[in-house]
């Protein structure tokens, strides 16, 4: 799914466009038992309960695509009887009304689920009637001829509110403030199947997690039956060690710069389509070669990739660069750099050593304070 198909449900998730058919709850505690459990026809809730639902489903479809929002694939032994892509499409097709299943399915989540707090599984039905679309993009809501039919899981955390004091309108008085149990944003959830060229796609789901660096493997792999991607910091060191790798002694300032300068001009080149720059393996090899490294240092690329980030993966482009800001560090200092700005660093021999030059002219600060510099000739009149 892309960032258009996405925003596309997320729309759905308002009292007037609600295409939910029912909602099934689970509340787990600490010690993994569940304390009670919700079975309701969504559109039966009050509209205050309706509102903070959807906040919950938004949020669970937000976020940075290749970070939090992760797109997966199912193996083909997944769709067969007994797989877990399996098990999901009789979870969908029930409608959420085969009260084993889901028992099923909440089982499931909580051996695997790593939490060891209290948490609120969430699950809808939700069926879009997908409208069509004119040659101008208008959409033509009398037109439609399919439906996408579709659940959502949201794992969100329940947490006591902080202790405190409160005004009591009742007594007119200040008192200590009762405490309650909160279900907070989602920590984690999934769309199945996922919502491809506005069409329904059972080979796919659409994975979210809050934390971009804890992908939470074992559930991936025992309620999804996927196989668990690199995260975006993974992405970016399986990278890094790559540039490594690969440059060896090589390994040159100007060559790294290049490379991310490019990377850049990638990312800014396309920040207006809905899909994120995604790098294949032969894509980063000819990157490599636009960036100048020698032909004799690409022999063993594809050897080294597939140490480095895995025989098939890809890598986000956004993942392994940083379009804000380069990063230069030595042991003693930090130096931040707007990418469009990263020529002003530049490195030369100064008395036999090896630095970086940095032009200070105008609007320098030191810990917030406007300095002055000291030009060539002022050194002159005060060593006189």
């Amino acid at each position: 799914m892309n960032k258009k198909e996405i925003s596309e449900i997320k729309k759905q998730f308002t009292p007037a466009n609600c295409a939910i058919t029912r909602i099934r709850g689970c509340y787990v505690d600490g010690e993994k038992n569940k304390k009670t459990e919700v079975k309701e026809a969504f559109l039966s809730l009050s509209e205050e309960e309706m509102f903070k639902y959807f906040e919950i489903f938004r949020k669970t479809l937000s976020g940075t695509l290749g970070k939090n929002l992760i797109n997966m694939e199912f193996p083909l032994e997944q769709e067969k009887e007994g797989g877990n892509q399996h098990f999901l499409m009789k979870l969908r097709e029930s409608k959420l009304k085969d009260d084993a299943l889901t028992e099923a399915f909440f089982d499931k989540v909580i051996e695997n689920y790593d939490y060891a707090e209290n948490y609120y599984i969430i699950l809808i039905h939700a069926v879009y009637d997908i409208p069509g679309k004119a040659s101008d993009g208008q959409e033509m809501f009398d037109a439609s001829d399919e439906i996408y039919d579709h659940i959502l899981c949201s794992i969100c955390p329940v947490n006591l509110t902080k202790a405190g004091l409160c005004y009591n309108a009742e007594t007119n008085n200040i008192e200590d403030r009762i405490r309650d149990w909160i279900v907070e944003m989602p920590d984690l959830g999934f769309l199945f199947p996922v919502f491809n060229d506005r069409s329904t796609d059972i080979h796919g789901v659409l994975y979210y997690t809050k934390n971009a660096e804890q992908l939470r493997s074992t559930f991936v792999d025992e309620i999804l039956g996927c196989t668990t991607p690199l995260s975006a910091g993974g992405q970016r060191d399986s990278f890094n060690a790559l540039v490594e790798e690969t440059l060896g002694d090589d390994c040159a300032y100007d060559t790294v710069m290049n490379i991310h300068g490019k990377l850049n001009e990638l990312v800014e080149a396309q920040k207006e389509l809905p899909d994120p720059v995604v790098l294949t393996k032969s894509e980063v090899k000819r990157l490599f070669e636009d960036c100048g490294v020698e032909e004799t240092k690409l022999e063993s690329f594809d050897e080294q990739y597939e140490m480095a980030a895995g025989e098939k993966s890809s890598l986000m482009a956004a993942n392994i660069t940083n379009t804000r800001r380069v990063e230069i560090k030595t042991p003693d200092v930090v130096i931040h750099v707007n990418p469009e700005r990263a020529d002003l660093v530049e490195t030369r021999n100064i008395d036999g050593r090896r630095c970086l030059v940095i032009p200070m002219e105008d609007n320098v600060e030191v810990n917030g304070i406007h300095v002055r510099m000291s030009t060539g000739k002022d050194a002159e009149t005060e060593a006189e």
